[in-house]
């Protein structure tokens, strides 16, 4: 077994992506929080490669950088709670029959053998219980996660290399709906979609868990790569014509162009959205919820990539579901407090970016 899903100290968080690491530390203030240190350090291409560290050396030391010039508080801990990319995981929700605890952990392994698409002794294994919304007496809904062990066993190479003790190991798509699902609980299931850099990583999450994960290569670089293909410029000049004109300015020239070029990438990106949720819908099993529960709510959308402007009409009028942009504050900060204009990661939009990291911050904080 290994620590996925569980928290003895508090920790920062520490997101590392293919091209990015960003860090977040929270802290008490009240019954809710504040941003006590956060930073952001660009990673080169090839040092990291779809989750998986091809140079430990030169990402130990972007890692040592990146805490050092931490703004607002200084770190003042070693422990890290350190997000693992959702490509290589496995997360499934499991049905077992009620057993003591003892009992429970032998046949979770058991019967995860008959889901992980691994050899069980490949993987580092852990579970959670799920609390249900509605009561059920004859079963429980356990949360498994998976992850290969060669993968870990470099991420904890790497972060010793870089003095950092990672507490917790977290699949991304936890961090993601801790920071985005209020009070990580809701009554109908919700699609989140963090649009990054690189991929597109989408979570139904439903009751108390995430129900189903799926990863998919469309992002904001490939949208910024078909403008540049498609009017025949550099990548510079294409990232500030789609920030410019993104989705919605299409009564001029440039603007139109620009939409144009990005329709096969969002047909792409929607038709892709439309078979995964098709696969949920058909597959989705009794989660105790309330009735007529089983249907996608709302979509929250979160990333670097979920600025764009009028993706956020788009994709609600192409899926026929409201969408609307994720809060990655709505478990931290309380409801009638603003963010600190001071401070640019305190601003909502500048913020999406740092989805991953304020949740594993949250876990971090946590007793």
């Amino acid at each position: 077994m290994f620590d996925f899903l569980s928290l003895k100290q508090q920790a920062f968080g520490l997101d590392i992506s293919d091209l990015s690491l960003k860090i977040v530390k929270l802290k008490k203030n009240g019954r809710f929080f504040d941003l006590a240190s956060f930073g952001e350090t660009q990673i080169k291409p090839r040092v990291v490669k779809k989750g998986e560290i091809r140079d430990q050396d030169k990402l130990a030391e972007i890692i040592k950088k990146a805490v050092r010039e931490v703004k607002g508080e200084k770190l003042g801990t070693r422990n890290a709670v350190v997000s693992l990319s959702e490509e290589k995981a496995f997360l499934q929700v499991i049905q077992m029959p009620r057993l003591s605890e003892e009992d429970l952990k032998s046949a979770v392994i058991f019967e995860a053998e008959n889901h992980i698409p691994l050899p069980i002794e490949e993987v580092y294994l852990d579970y959670q219980i799920i609390s249900p919304l509605r009561n059920h007496l004859d079963h429980l809904d356990v949360l498994i996660a998976a992850f290969p062990k060669k993968i870990i066993d470099s991420y904890v190479t790497c972060l010793k290399k870089a003095n950092i003790k990672p507490i917790v190991l977290e699949i991304e798509s936890l961090a993601i709906s801790r920071a985005l699902i209020k009070d990580e609980t809701t009554t109908r299931p919700v699609l989140l979609i963090d649009f990054g850099a690189n991929r597109s990583v989408f979570i139904i999450f439903a009751g108390c868990s995430v129900r189903f994960t799926f990863s998919i290569p469309v992002s904001s670089q490939s949208f910024t790569e078909v403008v540049s293909r498609a009017m025949k410029i550099d990548l510079i000049k294409a990232e500030k014509l789609k920030i410019k004109y993104g989705l919605e300015e299409k009564s001029t020239k440039i603007g139109k162009e620009v939409f144009e070029s990005l329709i096969p990438a969002l047909t792409d990106l929607t038709e892709q959205i439309k078979k995964y949720l098709d696969y949920y819908q058909t597959h989705a099993f009794h989660e105790h919820l309330p009735p007529n529960g089983k249907g996608i709510e709302k979509i929250l959308i979160c990333g670097g990539g979920a600025k764009l402007k009028g993706f956020t009409s788009f994709l609600s009028s192409e899926l026929k579901i409201p969408v609307e942009i994720g809060n990655p504050w709505i478990n931290i900060l309380p409801p009638t407090v603003q963010p600190k204009e001071q401070m640019l990661i305190y601003e909502k939009e500048e913020s999406l970016g740092y989805t991953t990291a304020l949740g594993l911050a949250l876990r971090g904080i946590y007793d």
